[in-house]
């Protein structure tokens, strides 16, 4: 394995809101259960798929606090909620630091779709003096980046790169290059997404996408499982601060994790299905271990997208099979919290880095082994514990975005 790279950056900060908990500790004792959190929504009564990953038993207005919250919507609420945690685990002040100095990128696939919905209804049923003046600013995507960049006091870039499932990992990626070109010594980067409504759940059904799996919600999402048969729809946000190595352990701050490589790559095959073989991922896949500097007998555990949908799951099995052909150890985090859509890609790489600090892989949800054609080392039923020195984070998403980030132990 190379050594530590020009473009080397320092993870120094955690936030998650997840379907499997409200915060770090939550997230990965929900994680390392291995248990799905999937339920039936009162809000999807009478859908063709009546289940999703919620996040539940938090009160997003009281965490925020202040006015500010009645002019967001929900998935604004989740990725601030989890800005704000990652910059005080970072041991960052946004009083103090410089804020032309701070970027934000945040990736979001959908917004407020629920507001634009409710609105709809609204202007149909009362006219136009009934839809909100605020409906732009709370259904935009980049409403999630900008409401962060203004709690945070950030007046670098603030982005909010839209690649479907893979957001939230893009905008990590495009993080990482913000920090190298020095247009930015913080950057608080990673997804958000919450889009449980009747209309779009009931799009994704339509296609295809989602598991039918409705008298067993909890068994549903199987990743690289012979019998799966679609995603779970979920919510949730994750945010990770970004520094340069250097500019983290001058200021005494010693990195959770070191993101060593990025790379991206698009299929140009078909607007939501992946391409079977499995190329153009795997190209992204080998750009970021070039860019980190490694061989692909160096990564020891891949974070797979591993969605639980036929098409997917197969080309990622293919693709892992072909490019590690060690057989590094295989976990997928949607079998618990399902599919964050946008936010997934920031949630996997949040798992990514604690299992490099905890050594410590959480097993694949109702998965006792992985389908006979898939010659993968899943791990399974329990917490495997493994020593992990390097590991890759993949994510795909509609349209074929392809996205993998390479990260290491500090």
């Amino acid at each position: 394995m190379g050594g530590q790279e020009s473009g080397t950056v320092a993870v120094t900060g955690l936030g998650v809101v997840t379907p499997a908990g409200h915060d770090e500790r939550s997230f990965w004792e929900g994680l390392c259960a291995g248990r799905s959190v999937a339920g039936q929504r009162p809000e999807l009564a009478g859908m063709p798929v009546d289940f999703a990953c919620a996040v539940e038993g938090i009160d997003l207005d009281a965490v925020i606090g202040g006015r500010s919250v009645w002019r967001m919507a929900r998935f604004v609420k989740l990725a601030l909620i989890a800005a704000r945690q990652a910059v005080a685990d970072a041991g960052l002040d946004p009083v103090s630091w410089d804020g032309g100095r701070v970027g934000v990128v945040l990736g979001v696939g959908v917004g407020g779709v629920s507001v634009l919905v409710d609105n709809a209804l609204k202007l149909q049923a009362d006219g136009p003096q009934a839809v909100s003046p605020v409906l732009v600013p709370m259904m935009i995507p980049n409403a999630a980046a900008g409401e962060v960049a203004i709690a945070l006091k950030a007046r670098g870039p603030s982005l909010a790169p839209a690649t479907a499932c893979a957001s939230g990992a893009t905008a990590i990626a495009v993080a990482r290059d913000l920090l190298t070109s020095g247009q930015c010594d913080v950057v608080v980067a990673g997804g958000a997404e919450s889009v449980l409504t009747p209309l779009v759940v009931t799009a994704f059904a339509r296609m295809g996408a989602l598991s039918t799996r409705t008298g067993d919600p909890g068994g549903a999402s199987r990743p690289f499982a012979s019998d799966r048969d679609g995603f779970v729809i979920g919510e949730g946000a994750a945010m990770l601060v970004l520094e340069r190595e250097a500019d983290a352990r001058a200021r005494g701050r010693v990195p959770r994790a070191l993101l060593a490589g990025a790379g991206a790559s698009t299929d140009a095959h078909h607007p939501t299905a992946p391409a079977p073989d499995g190329r153009w991922a795997q190209m992204a896949v080998e750009a970021a271990l070039r860019d980190a500097g490694w061989s692909p007998y160096d990564v020891a555990h891949v974070n797979a997208h591993g969605t639980s949908t036929p098409l997917n799951d197969a080309m990622e099995a293919t693709l892992i099979d072909r490019v590690y052909p060690h057989r590094p150890s295989v976990t997928a985090p949607k079998g618990v919290v399902g599919h964050t859509l946008a936010a997934a890609g920031a949630i996997e790489a949040v798992a990514t880095v604690l299992t490099l600090e905890h050594g410590v892989i959480p097993p694949i949800a109702n998965v006792d082994a992985p389908a006979v054609e898939f010659d993968l080392d899943c791990v399974t039923k329990e917490p495997r514990r493994q020593w992990v020195e390097t590991a890759v984070s993949h994510s795909f998403g509609f349209g074929g975005h392809n996205v993998a980030l390479a990260f290491r132990r500090a």
